[in-house]
């Protein structure tokens, strides 16, 4: 009896590295191709005279109501020229970050095959933490300068937002972005509905990005993953007991879903933990109902919280 169940269980893992091979030659087979406009270097290399020229070709880089007089100065200014002079020594070639792109498209196009290849800016911002990548239907836009290394000189960022600043993150958050517009929030805000929209993010992440980590999806240090696999059950628990779940509090978000430089468990282990372990929680809950339900990819975005938990027969590692 256990030969005959240890070559079921052998069987259905073949059977799924087959299929999960399978569908990456398909997807690698998928025409994508991915060039990228580098308005940054455009703006930059460019003198105010050729500001008219600049602005009919980006319109959408030029909000109407500011005067050419605040684009000028930003060409000029010795502070931007730094920073472009410090993204163009990382960057002065994109071949590589294309490259990158065209393997998540062509992801995206196998499981939402409606969405269409993206125009791609880079430009160089406000240093915008939150919006790193901004995916918008056609238009993808990445701000490099937020892109080079968690220990760049120009950074004055908590170390928690700042490991997050290196090139390996540029997909991840692009992902992240493209899944914002494709994922409900719903209305109730409770902890459950908080980390299960996030655990969707992350579950689109295991989806479109090919050779990623958990750490590097979830933009933990492998440190703080190994913590939150250690830890599962306690936090689990920790939920449980507290009567978490249904639970609306604003500020349950800040203790266990925002980036933070660790949870708020209210206990000497909060120093120990990193932050969001909710939304850590709630990738394995995503991950579980997926391992015990077949259904699509965009029916699995509709589902809403309750159902998904209840469905998901999730338990955590002990």
């Amino acid at each position: 009896m256990r030969i005959f169940l240890v070559s079921c269980i052998l069987s259905l893992m073949f059977f799924s590295c087959n299929k999960k091979s399978a569908d990456e030659k398909k997807i690698e087979a998928l025409p994508v191709q991915i060039k990228i406009d580098r308005f940054d270097q455009v703006f930059f290399e460019s003198s105010p005279k050729d500001l008219h020229t600049i602005k009919k070709r980006y319109p959408f880089f030029f909000p109407e109501g500011i005067p050419d007089s605040v684009w000028v100065n930003k060409i000029n200014n010795p502070l931007w020229r730094e920073l472009f002079a410090e993204v163009q020594k990382k960057y002065k070639k994109s071949e590589t970050i294309e490259a990158e792109l065209e393997k998540v498209f062509k992801h995206i196009k196998f499981h939402f095959p409606k969405t269409k290849s993206p125009k791609v800016y880079t430009v160089i911002a406000e240093m915008d933490y939150d919006n790193k990548v901004i995916y918008a239907d056609s238009l993808v836009i990445i701000s490099l300068e937020m892109y080079l290394g968690k220990d760049h000189k120009f950074y004055e960022f908590p170390a928690y937002i700042r490991q997050n600043f290196e090139q390996r993150q540029m997909m991840p958050d692009l992902v992240a972005s493209f899944g914002k517009s494709k994922i409900i929030t719903e209305k109730d805000n409770t902890l459950l509905s908080q980390m299960i929209y996030h655990g969707k993010l992350l579950y689109l992440k295991d989806l479109l990005l090919s050779g990623y980590t958990d750490d590097e999806k979830m933009g933990y240090t492998p440190k703080e993953i190994s913590w939150c696999e250690e830890n599962e059950s306690y936090i689990w628990r920790y939920f449980l007991e507290n009567k978490l779940l249904y639970n609306n509090e604003l500020k349950l978000n800040s203790r266990f879903i925002a980036p933070a430089p660790f949870s708020k468990f209210y206990l000497e282990i909060d120093n120990e933990s990193p932050g969001q372990v909710g939304a850590w929680i709630g990738w394995q809950i995503v991950r579980s109902f997926v391992k015990n339900n077949d259904v699509s990819v965009a029916k699995l975005l509709e589902l809403n919280a309750k159902e998904l938990f209840k469905k998901s027969k999730y338990k955590p590692k002990k």
